[in-house]
């Protein structure tokens, strides 16, 4: 059987390629002809065919339309004017465009102004002193009975040198004091009066150390000058200065009214800076 199916196989290989290789055409099987003869025996009046030139530039197109009716096909800018504001008019009478409108106010209405911060109090810096301890404690005690804000003042404490002076005195009477004076201003020599528990006497210097004073004094005695001397006007101590960097009225009227406290002293203003590191407050 395997062999009858090999024979039949072959048998129909050697068909096919005689039917592709054209043996068969004689008999009439076999593909149609492709070959040059074949397809000249196709062709049709060959001697019909002619070849046409195409031209270089392409004929004009037909006439445009004229310029006339041109522009009148343009709508002109009047036109074009009216149409946006008929196409704005119908946009906004819409009920969004409507809706959407946000009520302005009157140009007549004008905003609140605001309020004006009321004018700050005018203040100065005043000081006062300067005060031995005694003095500062006692002035201390009489701000805080007036309810002097504390953060509004401040104590200056200030090391003071002791002070040396060329004395003369004391003079028996206020003649011979004046007589004493208007024998010195005949020799250019400087006098002041003496001041404190030294009256009545007058001073010829006063001076920082006591070696200064006794140069003074050993001069004026080459000069001619009998019973001067050298005495202590002041030792040296720590004293207090009152401070008020922004006095207000109403804290220079609580002032005025501390009276003795003051010891004597007068408020002024101030002359120099504060030095921060000697301020106390109380």
């Amino acid at each position: 059987m395997l062999r009858l199916l090999l024979i039949l196989l072959f048998a129909a290989n050697l068909a096919y390629a005689a039917w592709g290789q054209g043996w068969l055409v004689a008999v009439g099987w076999g593909p149609s002809p492709t070959n040059e003869p074949w397809r000249l025996e196709k062709q049709m009046r060959p001697e019909a065919v002619q070849l046409i030139a195409v031209a270089a530039n392409p004929p004009p197109a037909a006439n445009p339309p004229p310029a006339a009716d041109a522009a009148a096909a343009r709508p002109t800018p009047k036109t074009e004017a009216v149409a946006a504001e008929e196409i704005s008019n119908t946009d906004s009478n819409t009920p969004t465009n409507q809706a959407n409108k946000a009520p302005t106010a009157p140009e007549s209405e004008a905003a609140p102004a605001a309020p004006t911060a009321p004018p700050a109090p005018d203040t100065q810096c005043l000081q006062a002193g300067p005060f031995s301890q005694d003095e500062a404690k006692t002035l201390r005690n009489a701000l805080r009975a007036q309810e002097l804000a504390w953060d509004s003042y401040e104590m200056r404490s200030q090391d003071m040198p002791g002070r040396w002076m060329v004395y003369l005195g004391k003079f028996p009477s206020q003649e011979l004091l004046n007589r004493q004076r208007t024998s010195l201003r005949a020799q250019n020599i400087d006098t002041d009066r003496a001041g404190g528990n030294l009256e009545p006497g007058l001073s010829l210097g006063r001076f920082s150390s006591e070696e200064a004073a006794t140069r003074e004094l050993t001069r004026l005695l080459r000069k001619g000058v009998r019973g001067a001397r050298v005495v202590q006007e002041r030792a040296a101590a720590q004293v207090f200065t009152l401070r008020l960097p922004a006095a207000t009225a109403a804290q220079q009227a609580q002032l005025g009214a501390l009276g003795p406290a003051l010891a004597g002293k007068v408020l002024q203003r101030c002359e120099e800076p504060l030095d921060r590191e000697h301020v106390l407050r109380y």
